[in-house]
């Protein structure tokens, strides 16, 4: 007699629930462009969406608790000249994103704390470089105001935003770039290419260190780093069947695993959950979310379950794990996006009895604390990220974030509310320009009064000559009236008759 051992896993049980209609977010016109982007970006503080925009290109930034049916004169982020195609927020500062568009410029916006009341147009910056659109904007999981742009003209750009200066432009790639994939600690790169090859990339040098086929087939493929070093990938095969792998670096052109789902031709995005290991499997077109659980165990990818849906997703944005709510053993959370309009909130959920804090489903995870600038970045230092406990719920840091050590400006992106540490200089200088505006605003008062002065005397004198005058005409006419009127002399060549003549 043979027994079938089940897996032991906590994240067997995994189910996905969708929110209410009225807890959605609908009335979105989500964009109609044919990019394989997830046209979706989230953060805790606001939810971005790319959307159809008339005369260029724009994204929606809508705060958490505007749910419901959204305005359509509801205020865009709209400064781009073409359709944008990517967006991504800012790991370090949940008030910042940068877009990537149609027409080459990447620009890197501030929202404010509550959202935009009107129509966004003027960025905190314009990253000009690539001579083609811009389909992949991408930030740095570890260094501040680190982010990583590819176009079409198939060159990728590493910029400090700070400074709005390129750091590394690395042309290695024969084609379009798919996808790009930093490690945990941000000291490699990971790309995918029209060429069906997967490369292994250092970042601050641009030079390729391991390439491999990533899928045989002609369509889009993406590639991720997982938190162990592994690579998870997702492609087609000859066949255009859809397919995932698991690899090793070092080792890419043998798979650990390679498996074929179905013959849908949507693009599969994998998201990761560095947490838990989780991969979920969003496929453009697709109304599944497959989710699979990575052990070091084989088959090494567990198949875990699928959560369904009636309509088909345009797009989808994934929650940071510090946005999930801990109090009911939410580990992920989704944003799906459907051609009619609605924006479809899914939470994942273990199921669980306690209504403690589930140590062993919430490990310290990602924080929004920036462990390097881009200086020491690009001087070869690499830092894994600073992780923090969401024990109690997430709580944003209220330190001052490190700020960009930098000769030529000061950094552009500081947080809203954070004050220098040189505060005595600021305080010498602002005292120092009141004092200015103060002796500029005692002389204008001066001059006023000076010039207030002068008016009234001229307008004295004037109205002084206006009664001599007067009265000179007046006693002129008393003369002739008194004098009577005057007689005309006689000619006596006109005035004589005729016959006396």
């Amino acid at each position: 007699m043979s027994f079938r051992v089940v897996r032991s896993s906590k994240f067997r049980h995994v189910y996905g629930t969708a929110l209410k209609r009225e807890q959605c977010y609908d009335n979105i016109r989500v964009s109609k462009s044919s990019w394989d982007s997830t046209f979706c970006a989230v953060n805790p503080k606001f939810l971005a969406i790319i959307v159809e925009s008339a005369g260029g290109g724009a994204f929606i930034v809508l705060p958490h608790n505007k749910v419901g049916r959204i305005a359509a004169d509801h205020p865009l982020v709209g400064g781009h000249k073409g359709p944008v195609l990517d967006i991504a927020w800012c790991p370090h500062n949940d008030n910042v994103i940068a877009s990537g568009s149609e027409d080459c410029v990447v620009k890197v916006w501030q929202i404010p704390d509550g959202g935009i009341s009107r129509t966004l147009t003027e960025p905190v910056v314009d990253l000009i470089y690539h001579q083609r659109r811009v389909g992949l904007v991408l930030w740095h999981p570890t260094a501040l105001n680190v982010l990583l742009t590819a176009g079409s003209d198939n060159q990728v750009a590493i910029w400090n935003v700070g400074t709005g200066e390129i750091l590394v432009h690395i042309d290695c790639h024969p084609d379009i770039v798919y996808s790009a994939c930093w490690n945990w600690d941000g000291s490699q790169l990971l790309t995918t290419c029209k060429d069906k090859k997967m490369r292994i990339i250092n970042p601050r040098t641009g030079k390729v260190e391991e390439e491999a086929i990533c899928h045989e087939g002609s369509k889009a493929t993406r590639a991720i780093y997982l938190k162990s070093g592994l690579i998870f990938t997702t492609g087609f095969s000859k066949m255009s069947e859809r397919q995932y792998s698991l690899r090793a670096p070092e080792h890419l052109t043998e798979p650990i695993v390679i498996v074929e789902l179905d013959t849908s031709n949507g693009v599969m995005f994998p998201l990761y959950d560095p947490d838990t290991n989780l991969v979920y499997l969003c496929g453009k077109g697709d109304s599944v979310i497959r989710y699979f659980e990575i052990t070091a165990e084989p088959p090494f990818v567990h198949y875990i379950n699928t959560f369904q849906t009636p309509d088909p997703q345009r797009g989808i944005g994934s929650m940071p794990k510090r946005g999930c709510d801990v109090s009911c053993c939410e580990i992920s959370r989704f944003y799906r996006l459907n051609n009619s309009g609605l924006c479809q909130v899914i939470s994942m959920t273990v199921p669980r009895k306690s209504e403690l804090f589930q140590e062993d489903l919430y490990p310290d995870t990602i924080g929004d604390t920036a462990a390097l600038t881009a200086d020491e970045w690009m001087s070869g230092k690499d830092c894994e990220p600073i992780l923090v406990s969401l024990r109690g719920g997430y709580v944003p840091s209220s330190t001052p974030k490190t700020e960009l050590r930098v000769t030529k400006k000061a950094n552009i992106l500081d947080k809203k509310g954070v004050r220098k540490q040189n505060n005595s200089e600021d305080i010498a200088a602002s005292e120092l320009i009141i004092k200015e505006f103060k002796e500029e605003i005692r002389k204008l008062k001066a001059m006023i009064v000076k010039h207030e002065n002068r008016i009234r005397a001229l307008e004295e004198y004037v109205n002084k000559d206006s009664k001599i005058e007067n009265t000179k005409i007046i006693e002129s006419e008393n003369k002739i009236e008194s004098t009577g009127p005057l007689q005309e002399p006689v000619n006596p060549a006109t005035d004589l008759a005729p016959d006396e003549v």
